[in-house]
Parts: C-alpha cells; structure tokens; sequence
C-alpha cells in the first residue's frame, strides 16, 4: 500500500533511458569538437615549444610528423645529442588530413593558407624549396625554422576528422621567422575559404 507500483517504476526507468539518450546524442558532437580542438592545440603547442627550446637553450630541435610508423605523432628531438624529448599522439577520431574541397591553389582564390602549397599533402614544409611534403622540420637557434640542409622551410600541416571537410584546421609554418599562424576552414557560397583563428 506505501511503495511505488510497477508502472511508476516503469515509468521513472523509461524517463531515466530518455535522459541518458538525449545526453548521448547532445554529448557527441562535444566530444569531437573537444578533440578536433585537442588535436590543433597539441600541434600548434608542440611546434612553438621546439621553437622556444631551440631559442633557449641555444641548439637545434626537429618536429617531425608521423602519419606511418606511430601514425599522427609529433616528435621533438634534440639535435646535439639525438633524444626525442617528447612524443605526442593525437586524439585517434582526428589525423593528418587534407580532406577533398579544400581550396587547392596558392594563387587563385580562395587559396591554400598563407599561399603555402597545393592542399595536396597533409603534410606539406619545404614550400619554395622543392616539390614541398617535407614532414621534418629544423628549430635553429635564432627562431628560424630550416630544412635539413639549411634552407628555410615554409609549409603547413593540416587536421582533420576524416569524412568531415568543415573539421579542417591548418598551421602555417613561415620558416624565415618561426612565425606560426593558425586557420580553420569555413564555407563561403559555392566554395570553402580558410580564416585565420
């Protein structure tokens, strides 16, 4: 006579299901944001830290990006004595991507960003000095970012939840300075155009 019926307890499981569902599907989208948003910052983060350590302590240090052996690795290692300082993976739903409808000139708009190759690598330094698809790059001490012969090396990197064209991200490499520049890849009418974030 005190206690709940079946049917109010069915009742509470059944309202208990549908807010656990709508969580879910609300919670999704969130997540892969939240990674996207990891992956960009863990590149971006890795490549100004080779810098600044390069600047510092007065050596060389090499980012090299993995997409093979260890795929979607970036590697920090000390030149002078050959240790890879860290290793940082990426979040495994983003990658090393440069997915189809990226806007694929350097010259005609929309452009690549900053002008840096043709979209068709993911990864893509050595802008300027060759074919480009360099995936190493060399911090000198003075804040320049080199190739491994001593040219300077200008390129970008882009990620991407693979299938998910408006997930692209992309940072550019300006070898001359080590300046980083970040971007984000936005529709505009019939085409896509990069901003900078």
């Amino acid at each position: 006579m005190r206690g709940f019926s079946l049917v109010e307890m069915l009742i509470v499981v059944v309202v208990i299901f549908i807010t656990t569902g709508i969580g879910f599907i609300t919670l999704g989208p969130a997540l892969n944001q939240q990674h996207l948003t990891a992956a960009y910052n863990t590149t971006l983060m890795a490549m100004r830290q080779a810098r600044d350590s390069a600047v510092a302590e007065r050596d060389t240090y090499l980012v090299t990006f993995s997409k093979a052996s260890i795929p979607n690795t970036v590697s920090l290692t000390r030149e002078s004595t050959g240790v890879v300082v860290v290793t940082y993976q990426l979040p495994k739903d983003v990658t090393f991507d440069n997915e189809p409808g990226i806007p694929s000139s350097p010259t005609t708009k929309p452009t690549t960003p900053d002008g840096f190759g043709s979209g068709a690598n993911a990864i893509d330094f050595g802008q300027g000095i060759g074919a480009g698809g360099l995936t190493t790059i060399y911090f000198r001490p003075d804040g320049s970012a080199q190739d491994s012969i001593g040219r300077i090396n200008n390129g970008v990197i882009y990620i991407a939840r693979s299938g998910d064209l408006y997930s692209s991200r992309a940072i550019t490499l300006w070898g001359t300075t080590g300046r980083l520049r970040g971007w984000r890849l936005w529709p505009s009418g019939a085409s896509n155009i990069w901003r900078q974030q």
